[in-house]
């Protein structure tokens, strides 16, 4: 199991936070398109570092378009010498129509295509075909010299697509080179819907699971104190009140029988009781989405629960841990 990190929302301190992860021992580093671009923090993280990798998780696909992705994504992995890892996700239609002015359509068969049209843009780029996609979503069929990099030396980075429903899964089955889960997620919803519906993708593609990497930023409630524990415990209940009360996220509730609890979070929402929100998060659920444990065993508990089920582990380091402490932590995860 790999073990990745993430540098944050904030573009200043990337550099800090790159070395630091990378001297940590983590594997991967992710930067998530919040507040800031995802892209720009990673080419200072991988100017600055030699062997972690770095990757968007996520950029907002349907606020670009093919040849901008592709273009960027081949760029950030000459930079990196091909340690790039390019994570998309979908977003939601008000976001993509009204944050972003782009069109909206049916989510999993345009992100397949966009996926298929990067491939093509790359291909084209590789051995000097003439481009030439046309899709419903989207047309490339335009390329001059001028505007062909050339085949990158270091190969095509892997694109990561980011899935709850069973849909987009099965998209990153059949189009992607890994899927990053949700966090939102249990163990039973990996092995019940997730794993199946990217089965299901894996074999319209005709390929392996051992050709495709599973990254979960799963929750994790640990601590260096039972102080620590309690403060780690109580922001992992707030955010998954925050996410419980999104419509969108209720299938994984209704396969535990909770799906009433939905209702009552995004009720309370509307009027912006959040922390009777995260008093709703009882023990049960807790449990079920976070792997809680003492620090020296969370690591341990990760395995034995995802260690079949995922590639890649998404955590990062408690407050008032040293480097060398959770290093060796980080190094309980491949043990």
């Amino acid at each position: 199991m790999l073990v990745d990190g993430t540098i944050g929302f904030d573009p200043s301190g990337v550099v800090a936070h790159a070395v630091a992860a990378e001297a940590a021992g983590y594997d991967g580093i992710w930067s998530a398109e919040v507040s800031h671009d995802p892209f720009l923090p990673l080419v200072l993280a991988a100017e600055h570092t030699e062997r972690i990798q770095v990757g968007t998780g996520i950029a907002v696909a349907f606020a670009r378009n093919p040849m901008t992705l592709a273009v960027t994504a081949n760029d950030l992995q000459t930079v990196s010498e091909g340690r790039f890892m390019l994570g998309l996700g979908s977003q939601i239609k008000p976001h993509i129509e009204k944050r972003f002015s782009m069109p909206w359509s049916h989510p999993a068969p345009r992100m397949r295509e966009l996926i298929l049209a990067i491939r093509a843009i790359w291909a084209s780029w590789a051995d000097g075909s003439r481009l030439a996609f046309r899709g419903e979503y989207y047309r490339h069929t335009l390329m001059t010299p001028m505007f062909d990099p050339g085949p990158n030396p270091y190969g095509n980075p892997p694109i990561f697509l980011a899935g709850v429903g069973s849909l987009m899964t099965e998209v990153a089955g059949e189009v992607a080179d890994g899927l990053l889960a949700h966090a939102f997620t249990t163990e039973k919803y990996l092995r019940e819907v997730t794993l199946p519906a990217l089965g299901r993708g894996l074999a319209t593609s005709g390929r392996d699971r051992s050709a495709f990497q599973v990254s979960f930023p799963g929750m994790v409630v640990t601590g260096v104190d039972e102080e620590s524990m309690a403060a780690a415990a109580s922001a992992t209940r707030k955010q998954l009140a925050f996410y419980g009360s999104t419509p969108a996220y209720r299938p994984v509730l209704d396969l535990h029988g909770w799906g009433d609890l939905q209702k009552e979070l995004n009720t309370l929402s509307k009027r912006g009781e959040w922390d009777a929100m995260a008093d709703l998060i009882d023990d049960d659920v807790l449990n079920a989405f976070a792997v809680v444990g003492e620090l020296d065993t969370i690591a341990t508990e990760v395995r034995a629960r995802y260690g079949d089920l995922v590639d890649r582990f998404n955590v990062y380091a408690p407050s008032g841990i040293s480097t060398a402490r959770w290093s060796g932590v980080l190094a309980g995860f491949r043990s």
